[in-house]
């Protein structure tokens, strides 16, 4: 019997990868991302425990698992950086600090 591949492997590697990049979008999207990956993980990795002779594929699912966990933290990380960066110097400080960065380049 031929094994088939757990139902978003892929899809919850590719997720984790985009929750560590999302990092950068001041951490809202990593958080989407990561958030995904981990629910879809933890659907796949109960699909692979009740029956793992029938499936191919949970290297991606941890690796992704794994992944998300780290983009979770990160965005997290940056998102309550920014919304604190915010209520101390507000939007206008914020956007006078990018622009003094921006004019020493």
């Amino acid at each position: 019997m031929e094994k088939q591949t757990l139902p978003n492997s892929t899809l919850i590697l590719v997720f984790g990868i985009l929750s560590i990049l999302g990092c950068c979008c001041y951490g809202v999207l990593g958080l989407i991302f990561g958030i995904v990956a981990l629910v879809l993980a933890k659907k796949a990795a109960a699909l692979y425990t009740e029956s793992p002779e029938l499936y191919d594929g949970y290297n991606n699912v941890k690796t992704g698992k794994i992944l998300a966990l780290i983009g979770v933290i990160l965005s997290a990380i940056y998102l309550i950086f920014v919304v604190i960066m915010f209520a101390t110097i507000g939007y206008d400080g914020y956007m006078e600090m990018i622009q003094e960065q921006m004019g020493q380049y």
